[in-house]
């Protein structure tokens, strides 16, 4: 079986946790408890440059929000 995570002619998503992560997601699997779909039902290559563009910081959200409260 190929990698679902891999397939160019598949449909995505774009998933968003709390921290601010993003992942890529095949349609077909459920979303996991604690993310939300930030872009649905792209393609992959759309998937991927939407998640370079949005996820330039790769720091997780509580450690950004901890290393401002320092300052």
């Amino acid at each position: 079986m190929a990698n679902p995570f891999e397939d160019p002619e598949a449909t995505y998503h774009v998933l968003v946790n709390d921290e601010l992560q993003h992942s890529l997601w095949p349609v077909f699997a459920d979303v996991p408890e604690g993310w939300t779909v930030a872009l649905s039902d792209s393609g992959r290559q759309v998937c991927l440059d939407f998640i370079n563009e949005q996820w330039t910081d790769m720091r997780p959200n509580s450690l950004v929000k901890a290393m401002n409260a320092t300052h």
